[in-house]
């Protein structure tokens, strides 16, 4: 599967973000393909900070950092098989 990557251009405010420059943003058909979870579901574990919050990347266009999409599959396969 071939992922259509984005990367934000311009100038980062958080330290936390400038650390990840090079990480490439996911678009909601990205996120959806990667973790099995439709649009729906995605944005309602959001809402209960269950999942990654997107981030600005203009007026109508949101992505999600790889690496937190990889980090929450990775929590969620560690809360499944019963590890920490």
């Amino acid at each position: 599967m071939q992922l259509r990557v984005y990367r934000r251009i311009g100038k980062l405010m958080n330290n936390q973000l400038m650390n990840n420059t090079s990480d490439p943003f996911l678009r909601i058909s990205d996120v959806e393909a990667e973790t099995g979870l439709k649009k729906s579901t995605i944005y309602k574990l959001i809402k209960q900070n269950e999942f990654p919050k997107p981030i600005s990347l203009g007026l109508r266009a949101s992505g999600w950092l790889m690496s937190e999409v990889n980090h929450w599959k990775q929590e969620r396969i560690a809360l499944s098989r019963g590890t920490d």
